[in-house]
């Protein structure tokens, strides 16, 4: 079965099947469906709800039958954390990249349609626990120990998403600075026409970006959210 584009069958088959020791397959196969799941569609915070909610889903019904994990069922989660991480990570890059777009072109952030769209891009992390965790709450069970287990962990270590939007909104502020000494300034007509395609732009970003982030970008988010 699909659901928002995404073959939850061949994840919970392999979340049932996995051993310990392919964490990290399946850590790349979660961010790849993750990741072309979410360029398949507008990257609104409704879109990116739907699909981390269909993959945490996916995640917990197959490690509900996996009948080898016994106590390493929280690492195979973690896996999947982190497979949602790594794909939500570029997600923040893409819409970092559009919102810049309209900073160069002299959009002011202080403009509601941009305000709205950069407070959104920094509560990116939160959305991103507040859907895992409303998601794997729904099944019960088993499972929820192990899953709480691993977000009380990223809370306290951070997520490269959270780290990362951090980072790009602290750009986008110096940025638009630059551009209004530089004079340049667009009319709040102008502002929403071109924050009305945002949604859509950041998908193509996300689109004709390569499949990793440049090295040492989440590496120096995650610096710079220690500070």
């Amino acid at each position: 079965m699909t659901k928002s584009g995404i073959d939850q069958d061949a994840l919970v088959s392999m979340f049932a099947q996995a051993t310990a020791q392919q964490g990290e397959t399946l850590r790349k196969a979660v961010s790849e469906t993750t990741l072309k799941a979410l360029q398949g569609r507008e990257l609104t915070v409704e879109n990116i709800r739907k699909v981390l909610k269909t993959v945490t889903e996916a995640a917990s019904t197959g490690a509900a039958q996996n009948l080898t994990a016994g106590p390493d069922v929280a690492d195979l989660l973690e896996k999947a954390f982190a497979g949602m991480d790594a794909a939500l990570l570029q997600a923040v890059e893409a819409q970092r990249k559009a919102l810049q777009q309209f900073v160069e072109q002299g959009v002011d952030l202080k403009d509601k349609p941009m305000k709205n769209a950069l407070d959104h891009l920094q509560k990116m992390e939160d959305v991103f626990f507040t859907t895992v965790s409303k998601a794997t709450q729904g099944g019960g069970g088993a499972l929820q120990a192990p899953w709480q287990q691993v977000l009380d962990s990223m809370k306290i270590k951070g997520t490269d998403t959270g780290a990362q939007a951090g980072v790009a909104v602290e750009q986008l502020l110096v940025q638009a600075q630059t551009a209004l000494r530089d004079g340049r300034a667009s009319g709040l007509r102008a502002a929403q026409t071109m924050l009305d395609s945002y949604a859509a732009l950041a998908s193509g970003v996300l689109i004709g970006m390569s499949e990793s982030v440049p090295p040492g970008t989440a590496s120096a988010a995650s610096r710079s959210r220690k500070k």
